[in-house]
């Protein structure tokens, strides 16, 4: 799999990025971190700034925590909360019920939409393809 065009963000773009590239890039998946890395790069340099919901941080967080590995859970969790947190609101909620009802999507993967609608986001960067009915904000997959 061949990394993402990382390239294509404007320098200054938020970006929300979903659970499973922040995974693969965590634990160095062997084959999908290389995808996602270059977005990460970009991230270190200060070219992107990232933003994650707090669904996010619950998804990260559980594999370290089924491990038991509670110092991973620190170091995880200070990375995240070291980018833009978007906390679930009712008008988050509101929009997220609603793109999953026209859109017929997952409720965890709306929630994500609306939440980088709600920001402003110039992008969502996930590995998921049921983001592919999305035409309101641009996702990179």
């Amino acid at each position: 799999m061949e990394p993402l065009d990382a390239a294509a963000l404007p320098d200054g773009a938020l970006v929300l990025v979903d659970s499973a590239p922040i995974i693969y890039v965590l634990e160095g998946h062997p084959k999908l971190a290389r995808r996602f890395q270059p977005l990460f790069d970009r991230h270190a340099k200060g070219e992107i700034a990232f933003a994650v919901t707090t669904i996010t941080i619950a998804e990260v967080l559980t594999g370290p925590l089924n491990a038991g590995d509670e110092v991973l859970v620190k170091r995880y969790r200070a990375v995240l909360e070291s980018w833009q947190v978007v906390e679930l609101s009712a008008d988050i909620a509101e929009s997220a019920a609603r793109l999953r009802a026209s859109l017929n999507i997952k409720l965890p993967d709306a929630v994500q939409v609306a939440s980088a609608i709600a920001i402003n986001a110039d992008a969502l960067v996930t590995h998921d393809r049921d983001f592919s009915r999305v035409t309101t904000l641009k996702v990179i997959a």
